[in-house]
C-alpha cells in the first residue's frame, strides 16, 4: 500500500572525602537558586482568533483553497523581543531570549536538540523579572522555530477503499535549524544537517498498515508569519517573527512581588490550507498540495 508514498546522559557523581576533616576545607555552599517574582510566558493555540496575513490584515481563503484548524502538541520558540513601540526596529527593543544556536551543520543555525517544546498553557520561557529592564512594551515579537501537530486527510486507494485518517505534521519554521534525530509521533526522523525553514515530517496515526513517516521541504514562503508592524519594523524573509500588540502596554517597573504570566496566544484559525479539488477535504493522494503552514496571528496578553 503506497499511502506515505503519497503524502507528503544520565551522568553519574563521584564524591571522594577525606577521612581527617582537619585537613578538608568546608566547601562552599552552592549559590541558591533565583528567587523573587519571574516573568512566565505559556502558549495558547486558539482556532477562533482572527486570521491574519503577512501584514496582519485579516485573510479569507483564496477561490480554489481549503484549509483546517490543526490540532496542536507542541510549539517552540527560538527568540522573544518585548518592543516599547510601533517604531523598535526588530532587535532594538528588550531581546530577554535567545535560544541556542549551532554551527555543526555548517552555517549557523537553531540547536533543536536545546529547544524547549511546549503544549497548550505550558511555559516555554521564564526569566526573573528583576533582569528584565523597565519600561513599558506595546509590542511583542516571538520567533517560532517548530510546530507539531495533527490534521485529518482522507485516502482512497483502488483495494482497500476510503479512509478518512488523522496525521501527525512535524515542520520546521525557524530561519535553520540543526537536526540530528526527531519523533514525529511514535517514529524518529533522523537528519543529522541543517534544514531551512519550511522542512517538515509527516507520520500517519494508527495507519491501516504499518508506514515509516515522510518527509519533504515547502517552497520558500509556504510559511505565512504575520507583522502588523511590516512598514515600520521589517523581518528578514525566511524568518518568523511574529508580532502582536498588548491590547494594554505591558509596564515593568522593577519592584514587582508577584509573577508576570504573559499568554501568548497563536490563532491557528484555518492555518494548515492547501489547494483544493473542491470538496473540502484534504486529500494529498490525488493532487491536493499544501500551501501554507504558518500560524495566522498572535496576541499577548497579561493573565
Amino acid at each position: 500500500m503506497r499511502l506515505l508514498a503519497l503524502l507528503f546522559p544520565v551522568s553519574a557523581l563521584l564524591l571522594i572525602s577525606s577521612c581527617r576533616k582537619d585537613e578538608t576545607d568546608t566547601p562552599a555552599p552552592a549559590d541558591p537558586a533565583p528567587t523573587g517574582p519571574r516573568l512566565v510566558m505559556k502558549f495558547r493555540f486558539d482556532s477562533t482568533q482572527a486570521r491574519l496575513d503577512n501584514i496582519g490584515q485579516p485573510a479569507m481563503l483564496a477561490p480554489g483553497r481549503a484549509a483546517q484548524n490543526p490540532r496542536f502538541n507542541k510549539m517552540s520558540a527560538h527568540y522573544v523581543e518585548f518592543a516599547p513601540s510601533m517604531l523598535t526596529a526588530l532587535g532594538a527593543g528588550e531581546v530577554v531570549y535567545h535560544a541556542p544556536e549551532t554551527t555543526a551543520g555548517g552555517s549557523t543555525a537553531i540547536n533543536f536538540a536545546q529547544s524547549v517544546k511546549a503544549g497548550e498553557g505550558e511555559t516555554f520561557f521564564s526569566m526573573p523579572i528583576a533582569d528584565m529592564e523597565p519600561g513599558t512594551y506595546e509590542w511583542l515579537r516571538v520567533s517560532l522555530a517548530y510546530q507539531n501537530y495533527d490534521i485529518k486527510f482522507r485516502y482512497t486507494d483502488g483495494t482497500w477503499g476510503t479512509f478518512n485518517l488523522w496525521g501527525t505534521v512535524a515542520s520546521f519554521i525557524g530561519y535553520n535549524t540543526y537536526i540530528t534525530s526527531f519523533p514525529v509521533r511514535d517514529q524518529n526522523v533522523a537528519v543529522n544537517a541543517n534544514k531551512l525553514q519550511g522542512f517538515w515530517a509527516f507520520e500517519v496515526i494508527n495507519p491501516p498498515i504499518a508506514t515509516a513517516p515522510v518527509t519533504g521541504q515547502a517552497p520558500p514562503g509556504a510559511t505565512t508569519v504575520p507583522n502588523p508592524l511590516f512598514a515600520t519594523s521589517p523581518i528578514p524573509a525566511g524568518s518568523c517573527v511574529v508580532t502582536g500588540a498588548f491590547a494594554t502596554p505591558l509596564t515593568i517597573t522593577g519592584t514587582e512581588t508577584q509573577d508576570v504570566v504573559i499568554t501568548v496566544s497563536l490563532s491557528t484559525n484555518n492555518s494548515f490550507e492547501w489547494i483544493d479539488n473542491g470538496d473540502g477535504i484534504y486529500e494529498p493522494a490525488i493532487g491536493d498540495a499544501v500551501v501554507d503552514m504558518g500560524v495566522r496571528g498572535m496576541i499577548p496578553s497579561v493573565d
